[in-house]
């Protein structure tokens, strides 16, 4: 009888089994490492926890995206992976117990676990071949035959002392008797060991995917932006206020926000990016590469982006000057008209290099306003994480239905005839910004002194504009607030009022009023599927 099969006679002990979950976080942890340089070999989208995350998100509801959007903000991957791999590990737990007395379903499991990998790295929609599910597949192997080793040196040996005719050849495994023992060296050096050569193997790994994006790194830093044709005006004077706690006017790239489903940000490098027009109504489908926009007539504008998770009160809103190509003006040298002009395609169907859909609505974008394909961010050329080489900005749609970073393909067509990402997800087709505002200062919470207390925040009704701003200081009447100059109609708008505190709890809640005479709505709505409507409001004690 082979020495497994004698081994599962005997209830393993509780050091064996503690053991044998070690061994299992151990196969675990080498099954990741070893994928790491098979996926920069690949890709480094193919990494099974990149792979696996980005099929859940495809899988997470709406609801629970934006509660997660909403609870932990830019972090949302970071915290999304953490998960991913506390999950593994507890799974690698239970694998490794169980191992330590059916070894082969041990490794049959880590095995399994490699299956769902692959399933998900090749059902990725930026997945091109089967080569994407080499990371998971030989990640796996490596860490079932891992487990099955270490397992193995936690095989109970028994022997039969000769001097004792007829002794029984099988004892009680405690783990500690001279007559029924385990391999205690073997598995102190081969845990080791397996440790110390994972670690090497997933540090070459991330080295090597790491290198994979110089070419695009290099390709950026060589990026010089032309002077634009038609440039932006100054910012006006007074558009931006110096109170302390408002949002500055413009938002410096660092802390503009961020919110897609990437977990790894695409660097693409320029010199090999092109963009594909086609589709229905394109009478002259075209090809560019990044030195033909480069080199077309640039338009600079000031654009506020908002995005469709934000909150009411939400950080997810940012001012920037933009540097690009007039997209209305590519899309008519392609032959495409607007509906309202006999054209055929309702939609724009703009893809990303990691299989982003977005859809935007052709009238929307051919219908004078600055929509463009952008190559440059407050006067340098895109960071990464915000779409470098080209990405879309279109001023008053929200970015779910307009902002496609990483942009390498344009497809005209209906809205019948195909549903991007997130309408598939319950989202709206169309998604005008809504009217919004909120109060920057004081903070939820704030604490100021009994006086003269500034309340001040933005506003924003991209492609609208802010014609006016109210405040009011509890069940008090609407007090008008000064606004600052506004920039242009595309851009958010600040407002201050200074308010004569005095001493209590208060409640301060703004809204605004566009160019149509619209005013802000106090009925509260969820983001999706349009986007949140309501009044901001904050809660502040003063002293």
């Amino acid at each position: 009888m082979r020495d497994e099969e004698k081994d599962q006679r005997v209830r393993p002990s509780w050091p064996r089994l503690a053991l044998g979950a070690l061994s299992g976080v151990l196969a675990g942890f080498a099954s990741l490492a070893v994928a790491e340089p098979v996926a920069a070999a690949v890709r480094p989208q193919s990494s099974p926890v990149i792979a696996v995350g980005g099929a859940s998100i495809d899988a997470t509801p709406a609801p629970v995206k934006d509660w997660a959007i909403r609870h932990f903000g830019t972090n949302d991957k970071f915290v999304l992976q953490l998960g991913i791999l506390v999950v593994l590990a507890v799974f690698a737990l239970v694998l490794g117990a169980l191992a330590v007395r059916f070894r082969r379903v041990g490794a049959a499991g880590v095995l399994l676990f490699g299956v769902v990998g692959a399933a998900a790295a090749v059902s990725r929609p930026d997945s091109t071949s089967f080569t994407d599910a080499l990371p998971s597949v030989v990640g796996a192997v490596a860490g079932a035959l891992l487990l099955y080793v270490l397992v193995g040196r936690l095989t109970v040996v028994r022997s039969t002392p000769a001097s004792v005719p007829g002794a029984a050849t099988e004892e009680a495994d405690d783990g500690l008797s001279a007559s029924a023992g385990w391999d205690r060296r073997g598995f102190v050096l081969a845990a080791a060991s397996a440790a110390a050569v994972s670690g090497a193997v997933g540090a070459v790994g991330r080295s090597l995917n790491a290198s994979r994006g110089q070419d695009a790194v290099a390709s950026r830093k060589k990026v010089v932006l032309p002077s634009p044709g038609s440039p932006a005006q100054p910012v006006s004077r007074g558009a931006g206020l110096r109170i302390p706690g408002i949002s500055p006017f413009v938002t410096p790239n660092d802390d503009f926000y961020r919110v897609d489903t990437a977990l790894v940000v695409p660097k693409v490098d320029a010199t090999a990016w092109r963009l594909r027009i086609h589709g229905k109504g394109v009478r002259r489908p075209g090809v560019y590469s990044f030195d033909d926009l480069l080199h077309r007539e640039l338009i600079e504008r000031d654009i506020t982006l908002t995005c469709v998770s934000n909150e009411v009160g939400g950080p997810y809103v940012g001012n920037a000057r933009w540097i690009g190509v007039r997209l209305a003006d590519l899309l008519a040298e392609c032959g495409v008209k607007p509906p309202s002009q006999g054209g055929p395609a309702e939609q724009l169907v703009s893809r990303s290099v990691d299989g982003m859909t977005i859809g935007s609505p052709v009238e929307d974008l051919m219908d004078g306003r600055d929509a463009m394909l952008a190559l440059g961010m407050n006067g340098e050329p895109l960071p990464f994480e915000h779409g470098f080489p080209v990405r879309m900005v279109v001023p008053g749609l929200y970015g779910f239905v307009s902002a496609c970073k990483w942009i390498e393909d344009i497809e005209l067509t209906t809205f019948d005839s195909y549903d991007p990402y997130w309408v598939e997800r319950g989202w709206a087709r169309r998604a005008p910004v809504r009217t919004e505002s909120r109060i920057d200062t004081p903070k939820p919470f704030a604490r100021p002194t009994a006086g003269t207390v500034m309340v001040a925040g933005v506003a924003w009704a991209q492609h609208r504009g802010i014609d006016k701003v109210e405040v009011r200081i509890d069940d008090g009447p609407w007090q008008e607030a000064h606004l600052a100059a506004e920039d242009t109609r595309d851009t958010w708008r600040q407002w201050s009022l200074p308010w004569r505190a005095t001493k209590g709890g208060h409640t301060l809640t703004v809204r605004a009023t566009d160019r149509t005479g619209a005013v802000q709505t106090d009925k509260r709505t969820r983001t999706i599927p349009d986007g949140a409507s309501g009044w901001h409001s904050v809660v502040v004690t003063v002293e």
